[in-house]
């Protein structure tokens, strides 16, 4: 049984009175729970663009503007009538129909450095300086689907919350990938292999004949099992978290159907062809196979690296870099990935009910730069939604006529961190508790309204 959602403060209040109206305590926990958002997705994969994409290269291209604003490539029609997009996005163009692009994304506390602007991406919460060097805390907040395992957890047998293939960085760790203040319990199950290998596959604790899963609810059978495959320590998140929580571990030891899922050899080889054989392509795949077997928030990273060969977002041009030669990879890559994984969903009649995120930490300026490239620009950016009871072919937001500030609309990571909550059921306001035992909202944000079917 899930657990249910704890009562904001807002909603707590606006029922407080309910006693004095002479209403009995169970019909003061059905007021609330209609008071309650109702669901409209059972799972968000969370496509983090790390390094931050630029709008002028993706969704918000500026063809009539001067050379140094408008960029390397021109703009094509898509499916939805007056929408251009990158033309090194055909297949995207042709499921513009089945996206809500919103152009208004901007930081309202900017932060321009990737480890700040990363953390606030992961968390929507403002870090409290924009500081290169800021440093993975408990004292941070914690991820999103770390808050999803803690209010409401996904069915015995799966993991809420899974991230892969990288843990992110810029020089230190990112903050805003795990559980911080609420305990290891709750980190995400995170499989650092890549989905692309051939020998891929979610490196578990095997049981031994006559080790039945009976015995394996005492926890001193499982640390035993644990010490003698010491081997396996550094490469599972199931044996590295048993220790926390070692009944879920369990759990995801004795269903097939969880496991089962990071074997992608039961997927058709055309559908892993349609993902593309890379290591994001196999990634997304991974997350919609992930979905289907219960997760209910997956982090799926498109790059562990920043800048120099790495595939990350980050093409500021310096050092002589090529920015059309990277640009030339990261475009098709992302082409190919996000509509076979939005096609994918639809096709499964799995796309109502997964709210699909495309997004990173910031945009690119809106001028290039004497390097040649674009730095970093958080005051106007984009951000792609798909599912999840989003409008379909619907674009929210405008930006002014160089992408430099929004103009028509304007949407925050707090507020898009408020709608993913809200599309799971969870109340935006509710609160959890840091390790000095205060209250705080799971978001600071307003659900975007705007954008909702």
């Amino acid at each position: 049984m899930e657990s249910l959602t704890p009562l904001s403060r807002r909603t707590a209040l606006s029922v407080g009175g309910a006693s004095l109206l002479g209403l009995t305590y169970p019909q003061l926990l059905s007021a609330v729970e209609k008071a309650r958002s109702k669901a409209r997705a059972k799972a968000v994969i969370f496509l983090h663009q790390w390094g931050g994409a630029g709008h002028h290269e993706t969704f918000d291209m500026k063809p009539d503007a001067p050379d140094k604003v408008r960029g390397w490539f021109q703009p094509m029609s898509s499916r939805v009538p007056g929408t251009l997009v990158c033309e090194k996005l055909p297949r995207v163009a042709e499921i513009t129909d089945k996206l809500c692009i919103v152009r208004c994304m901007r930081h309202t506390a900017p932060m321009k450095n990737h480890n700040s602007a990363g953390y606030y991406s992961l968390t929507g919460i403002a870090p409290p300086t924009d500081d290169q060097r800021l440093r993975d805390s408990n004292d941070l907040f914690p991820a999103y689907g770390s808050i999803v395992d803690k209010l409401a957890p996904a069915a015995k047998g799966a993991a809420t919350f899974v991230s892969f293939p990288h843990v992110i960085a810029d020089g230190s760790i990112t903050p805003g990938q795990h559980a911080s203040f609420l305990g290891k319990t709750h980190n995400p199950l995170f499989v650092n292999e890549d989905p692309n290998g051939a020998d891929f596959r979610l490196p578990e604790l095997s049981l031994p004949d006559g080790l039945t899963p009976s015995r394996l609810e005492s926890r001193t059978e499982i640390l035993k099992l644990i010490d003698s495959q010491a081997d396996l320590m550094e490469k599972s998140a199931v044996a590295r978290g048993v220790d926390e929580s070692y009944r879920r571990a369990v759990s995801m030891l004795t269903s097939p159907r969880f496991k089962e899922a990071f074997d992608l050899t039961r997927e058709k080889k055309a559908t892993r062809e349609r993902f593309g054989r890379t290591t994001y392509g196999q990634s997304c795949l991974l997350a919609r196979r992930l979905v289907e077997a219960g997760a209910k928030f997956v982090n799926v990273y498109f790059s562990r690296a920043i800048g120099g060969t790495g595939q990350g977002w980050d093409y500021h041009g310096f050092n002589g870099e090529s920015v059309t030669n990277r640009l030339n990879e990261l475009l098709p890559l992302t082409d190919q990935t996000l509509s076979a994984l939005v096609l994918d969903l639809h096709e499964r009649g799995l796309l109502d009910s997964t709210l699909v995120v495309w997004v990173g930490e910031f945009g690119r300026t809106p001028r290039i730069s004497s390097n040649g490239g674009r730095d970093h620009w958080p005051q106007c950016y984009t951000a792609v939604l798909a599912g999840g009871g989003t409008k379909a072919g619907f674009v929210y937001g405008a930006s002014d006529k160089i992408g430099a500030y929004p103009t028509i609309g304007q949407a925050s990571p707090e507020d898009l961190a408020a709608t993913m909550f809200d599309s799971l059921g969870l109340d935006p306001e509710a609160e959890i508790r840091d390790a000095f035992n205060r209250p705080l909202p799971i978001s600071r944000g307003k659900v975007m309204k705007e954008i909702l079917a």
